[in-house]
Formats: structure tokens, sequence, C-alpha cells
């Protein structure tokens, strides 16, 4: 991983785990917040799953998974182009795996905290570390999109 990877990782994780530490020390399970009302919200939920809380009560599952993708990722990430936006794919990712395995290592569930509607649609509540993730793999599907996924002279650093 790269420095400046790193840094953004980092800063990923650690944004992520404030937050979560401030959110469950501050509020209680089913107090919510209105930030824009009737579409974003703050709350607190202890999630023992994944996404739409699939797999839930697979807490040692989950940690292998996010371990094999972090690991299938380093080596992936050797793959794309070496440009601004694929770092911060990658980091974003990484971040936001992170963020979400040291929840499930320590507490054995992930803090979410962000709520949002959609019309009548109550979108599941997820956290920054969420985020992250999806942003990040939003921005690796454009670089596939764009070819800067392929192996070649151009696309690699030494």
């Amino acid at each position: 991983m790269k420095k400046k990877s790193l840094i953004i990782v980092l800063f990923i994780l650690i944004i992520d785990q404030l937050i979560k530490i401030i959110i469950d020390q501050t509020f209680y399970i089913g107090k919510i917040i209105s930030i824009i009302p009737n579409f974003f919200y703050v709350t607190k939920v202890y999630n023992t799953g994944a996404a739409w809380s699939m797999f839930e009560g697979y807490r040692f599952i989950l940690i292998g998974i996010s371990l094999i993708a972090l690991a299938f990722l380093v080596f992936y990430e050797k793959e794309f182009k070496n440009n601004f936006r694929n770092i911060i794919a990658f980091s974003l990712i990484y971040g936001g795996l992170l963020g979400n395995l040291v929840d499930r290592l320590i507490y054995g569930y992930v803090i979410d905290y962000f709520k949002i509607l959609l019309g009548s649609y109550d979108f599941p509540i997820f956290n920054l570390a969420d985020m992250a993730i999806v942003i990040g793999f939003i921005l690796l599907i454009y670089a596939i999109i764009k070819g800067e996924d392929k192996h070649d002279s151009k696309s690699r650093t030494k």
C-alpha cells in the first residue's frame, strides 16, 4: 500500500471509529434525530449482519469474508492504473472494510447510524464505512469501464 493510500485509509478508519464511539455513547437504541425532515436522520443500530442485515449472526464468516476481500483487493490493486481516482477508490474501500471489521472484532456487531427515507422507502441504516465502500466500488467500476484495470506496461508502476 502506498503512503498516500495509507493516509486516506487511516483517515476513514479513524473518523469512522470516532463517529461510532460518539453515537454509541450519546444515543440509545431507538433514538432518532432529524437532520433533514422526511429525508435524513441520525440514529443507532447494532447490526450483527452485513448489508440489509444479511448473514445476521454469522460474525466469524463475515470477518473471514472481510479478510479475504482485503487480501483480494491488495492483490487486484496492482492491475489498475496508478492514478489519483484509483488510489482514492481502493483507499476508501480499505478504510471502510477495516472500519466495519474493527467493529466486528471488538463488539461482534457493526454500529450503524445514518438513516435515509426516499419517499416511502426506508433505506437500511448505514455508517461512514459503508459509504466509503460504496463510493470506492463506484469509482472502481468507472475505472473498469474506462479500461484502467488492464495489465500492461502503461498501467503499472514499477
